[in-house]
């Protein structure tokens, strides 16, 4: 017999229990950055990846100008722009690359990670920890049935899409008005 019922349940455990820990004042924080930017890229590796481009695609439907690193039409990075990456560790080398280029260039970067005092963490401009164990164990006393970064990987999910409802209510925005940017191609 399977225990999909109460592994469910443990795993809505460990996200409340993350949530809870959330710092509004870093929220306010990336949210100024946010809307002061000309230009939103976003970036992760894996699954952290996958859960920026469900991100970025809710700020496209902000009618904010949100981008995903490494796509065929992502324009140029600017001064003023501001470059988003979601990592546990805060260490993934072509992350940690790409974010001294973006500082090079002049632009803002905001990190989302459970590892604030990581390489990328020491470069951003604004860092919002998760408490959520990251891949290889965690020091803040986290835990989690979970494998690898499962409890990371839903945390950002999670955290992005409060970020969207914040960004809504500050910009007036309902769903049907956001509604009107959905792909139509389908």
């Amino acid at each position: 017999m399977t225990q999909t019922r109460e592994y469910s349940r443990q795993i809505i455990q460990e996200l409340t229990h993350a949530v809870d820990a959330l710092s509004e004042q870093q929220s306010a924080s990336l949210i100024e950055h946010i809307l002061q930017a000309n230009k939103v890229f976003v970036a992760g590796a894996g699954r952290s990846g996958l859960m920026m481009t469900g991100f970025a695609m809710r700020l496209m439907h902000l009618n904010l100008p949100a981008y995903v690193v490494g796509q065929p039409v992502t324009p140029s990075f600017e001064a003023r722009d501001l470059l988003i990456i979601g990592s546990g560790s805060g260490e993934t080398q072509s992350l940690v690359s790409m974010a001294e280029k973006a500082k090079k260039l002049g632009g803002a970067i905001a990190l989302v990670t459970t590892t604030p005092q990581s390489t990328i963490g020491r470069i951003a401009d604004v860092v919002v920890q998760l408490r959520a164990q990251p891949k290889h164990g965690s020091n803040d006393g986290s835990t989690t049935i979970q494998p690898m970064g499962s409890l990371f990987e839903q945390c950002l999910l999670l955290y992005c899409d409060a970020l969207v409802l914040s960004l809504m209510e500050l910009r007036g925005a309902t769903s049907n008005a956001m509604f009107q940017r959905h792909a139509n191609l389908e």
